[in-house]
């Protein structure tokens, strides 16, 4: 199932503090950015470009895929709950990104609240996302 998503996306405010903390970079070919399964190492904001988002059943079938908007949050449930990432994440040919490593994004939520509420809003809206009924077909 290949759906389009905004679910990710951060309001701007957000989105310029944590890259002026981040590394940002330019693919010139398609890049693993995370796999379903990995350990968080840090949050990608997609600036320009196209990541398609996938999540595979144990069975190694891919049960769905979608393409993350421009001001994407990437791996931000993971991260947040210091758990494992549920999709996995590629980023395509001139794409650029940019990363904010754990410990850089743990200072910063706790040096400004306001950051830290913005980006509940951005974890609520993925809730809501995954909480939409999926079409049905036979």
């Amino acid at each position: 199932m290949h759906l389009e998503s905004s679910a990710f996306v951060a309001d701007p405010q957000l989105i310029q503090a944590l890259e002026e903390q981040a590394t940002c970079m330019t693919f010139d070919g398609d890049n693993l950015l995370f796999r379903q399964g990995d350990v968080p190492l840090g949050l990608y904001i997609l600036c320009q470009g196209k990541v398609t988002l996938s999540m595979t059943s144990p069975a190694g079938e891919e049960v769905m895929s979608l393409q993350a908007a421009t001001g994407s949050l990437l791996g931000l449930p993971g991260l947040i709950g210091n758990e494992p990432y549920t999709l996995t994440a590629v980023a395509h040919k001139d794409s650029r990104l940019c990363f904010i490593g754990r410990d850089e994004f743990t200072g910063l939520m706790k040096s400004n609240p306001l950051l830290a509420l913005k980006m509940l809003q951005v974890l609520a809206a993925e809730v809501r996302y995954a909480r939409h009924p999926l079409p049905f077909t036979c």
